[in-house]
């Protein structure tokens, strides 16, 4: 399973290098979560991966362009330290995701 995981992560951030090689930079865009009949568990865990997806991307791009010379300091310090809490806040969401996990392989039956 973590063999899947790791593949998938480096799959993905694979292309999110590409697509941000090939876009400018933009703040995360942030969609309100629907209301009415959709709003669930599922919609809401995509909701959060969606936005620290693009919170991700964003400061990826804003670590190329900096390197670029294109983007100032203060900017690119910003984008990371939201990346980093994005991806904080992912791996606390997966820790609490395996242990519910392994709590429900442990009830009797």
């Amino acid at each position: 399973m973590l063999e899947a995981i790791s593949s998938t992560a480096i799959s993905a951030g694979q292309a999110a290098t590409r697509a941000t090689e090939t876009q400018a930079i933009s703040p995360a865009v942030t969609v309100p979560i629907q209301s009415g009949d959709d709003v669930g568990f599922e919609s809401v865990m995509k909701q959060v991966t969606s936005d620290a997806i693009g919170t991700l991307k964003a400061g990826e791009a804003a670590s190329i362009s900096a390197m670029q010379g294109k983007e100032s300091t203060r900017k690119v310090v910003e984008a990371l330290m939201s990346a980093e809490q994005a991806l904080q806040t992912a791996v606390a969401v997966r820790d609490k995701v395996v242990q519910a996990y392994q709590e429900v392989v442990r009830m009797s039956i």
